[in-house]
């Protein structure tokens, strides 16, 4: 996908004609126009004021690898308006909010350890006879805060990301349909039950 297409697709994710945006970000619907036929490209300014208007990051929209995410929207929200019970009952109910008809898997997310940390890792479980070393945990304990949901509603996946503060939702370019799968650092096992 090229940057013109990802401006013209993450402005229609927004709702946005190419009046709108040009008005909000102060320049002509023609300088709009000319980025989305890549007949022209936005400078730095303009790509910060894209990033933020559009909610897609600015590595999305210059990044010409072939990426498992075709569009990233990140939206805060109060997790304290979600009822009582634990952090992931409210998260639950935050993702069945945002797709109230879809398909909700949660996920479990592990982060894959670095070269270093898998020589720290295994020296522990060498040495200690432990079944598990500290990066691990350490790597567990610093992403408490987060949940992981695969969703699929008509024919599209989406995976989700679900914190204390925001819902980062990344539709899928590639289908997911094994049971385990990596995305970037991460390393997932779908559950096989859905979220009610």
């Amino acid at each position: 996908m090229t940057l013109g297409e990802k401006i013209k697709e993450a402005r229609k994710q927004c709702g946005l004609t190419q009046e709108e945006l040009a008005e909000k970000m102060t320049i002509s619907r023609s300088a709009i126009a000319k980025w989305e036929s890549n007949k022209g490209l936005p400078d730095v300014d303009n790509l910060k004021a894209l990033s933020q208007l559009l909610n897609v990051s600015i590595d999305y929209l210059l990044n010409d690898d072939e990426t498992i995410d075709e569009f990233m929207l990140r939206e805060a929200y109060n997790l304290s308006d979600y009822g009582k019970g634990s952090k992931k009952k409210k998260k639950d109910r935050v993702i069945r909010d945002k797709f109230p008809d879809a398909e909700i898997y949660p996920l479990l997310g592990e982060l894959k350890l670095t070269k270093g940390e898998k020589v720290v890792d295994n020296m522990i479980g060498f040495l200690t006879d432990a079944p598990f070393g500290i990066p691990g945990v350490i790597n567990g304990i610093k992403n408490v805060d987060k949940e992981f949901y695969l969703v699929e509603k008509e024919d599209r996946q989406y995976f989700v990301l679900v914190t204390d503060e925001f819902i980062e939702t990344r539709q899928l370019t590639k289908r997911i349909t094994a049971k385990k799968f990596e995305i970037g650092n991460w390393k997932f096992t779908k559950c096989s039950y859905q979220v009610k």
